[in-house]
């Protein structure tokens, strides 16, 4: 097999010639309405697997050419578990989502065993702190993170029908698994949020005007619904302060804000909270969680409002409840 049929450039006419090994990984993605994220970090392995082995068509490899590559990541690249587990599922996905190829060595292929640690949690006094050094877009992103227990990337998918002001909840659609689930609103970001989406209508509103205001849909929805892409309701909460170029299609559009904004924000706010420990903004979701045990709410609740799909992901939370060292007298202090 030519190595340029696997990641080199197309030749010739593209009508009649097999699309790229990669290429076809980035249809099937696309075909089953995965993230573009996931394209991308699907693509990435597959080349990396590729380019590891002098660039030999996989199905050419197998059981002895995954592992390689895999040890490789784990011993020379001294990668984690995560990391290599991503790897793993990419190739996961190559031979049996884009090759057609169920193949019984594939399940023997033992996944790295990551590392049990108890999740970096603040204290409420150290959340206010950290939002005291927040303002404006930034400081409502976080307080929804901590508030409402969001996953970084949900809060930035958020759209304007997700907001249920009424019911006083929010809707988190395509979550972690691709579950929907429903969350609380927390009432002191109610009237910050209403002034977000005042600013985005405008926003909105001068796209319209200058020919624009389309925003990207999942899973096929503006073939079915040709009109919902410039509807409001459709529209992000968050939206970027520019318009770009959509990957995929080629189509100018205004797509959510860039996650580097809040991660940034938060970083500077700990550090000038003088708050000395690895917080981000996935620690203020581990704090929601933490906080609602502290006060005795039930660990399903919890369990629903985090979108956790087994009780025992939930219950790492429940250190905090056994206190662990402070929940005894040192016997130093009984002298």
């Amino acid at each position: 097999m030519r190595s340029k049929d696997l990641i080199g450039p197309a030749e010739g006419n593209s009508q009649t010639e097999q699309p790229k090994l990669l290429d076809q990984v980035r249809s099937r993605v696309r075909r089953l309405g995965l993230a573009i994220r996931t394209e991308e970090i699907y693509v990435a392995w597959v080349r990396r697997f590729i380019l590891f082995h002098a660039k030999r068509h996989p199905k050419e490899m197998g059981a002895l050419e995954v592992e390689a590559f895999l040890t490789h990541l784990s011993v020379r690249g001294n990668v984690s578990a995560s990391t290599q587990n991503q790897a793993l599922s990419a190739l996961l996905f190559l031979y049996r989502e884009v090759l057609g190829q169920e193949l019984p060595w594939m399940d023997d292929i033992r996944r790295a065993k990551r590392s049990e640690r108890l999740p970096v949690v603040l204290s409420r006094e150290e959340v206010a702190a950290v939002l005291d050094h927040m303002n404006g877009v930034t400081w409502l992103m976080a307080s929804l993170l901590y508030g409402a227990g969001l996953r970084l990337m949900e809060c930035l998918r958020l759209r304007v029908q997700d907001i249920d002001f009424v019911r006083k909840e929010i809707m988190v659609r395509h979550g972690k698994g691709g579950k929907d689930r429903r969350t609380v609103l927390p009432a002191a970001s109610v009237e910050a949020l209403q002034a977000q989406l005042s600013q985005a209508l405008r926003i909105h509103e001068k796209d319209l005007a200058a020919g624009f205001g389309a925003v990207w849909l999942p899973n096929a929805l503006a073939r079915k619904y040709p009109n919902a892409e410039r509807e409001w309701c459709w529209q992000y909460v968050f939206p970027s302060t520019l318009r770009s170029m959509d990957p995929r299609t080629g189509i100018e559009r205004r797509h959510h804000l860039d996650e580097g904004v809040l991660q940034r924000a938060v970083k500077l706010a700990v550090r000038h909270a003088g708050i000395h420990k690895r917080a981000t903004c996935h620690t203020l979701r581990h704090s929601f969680a933490t906080h609602l045990l502290e006060s005795g709410s039930d660990i399903r609740t919890i369990q629903e409002l985090l979108g956790h799909s087994d009780v025992s992901t939930t219950m790492i939370y429940t250190h905090v409840l056994n206190r662990g060292g402070a929940g005894v007298l040192s016997p130093l202090d009984r002298r």
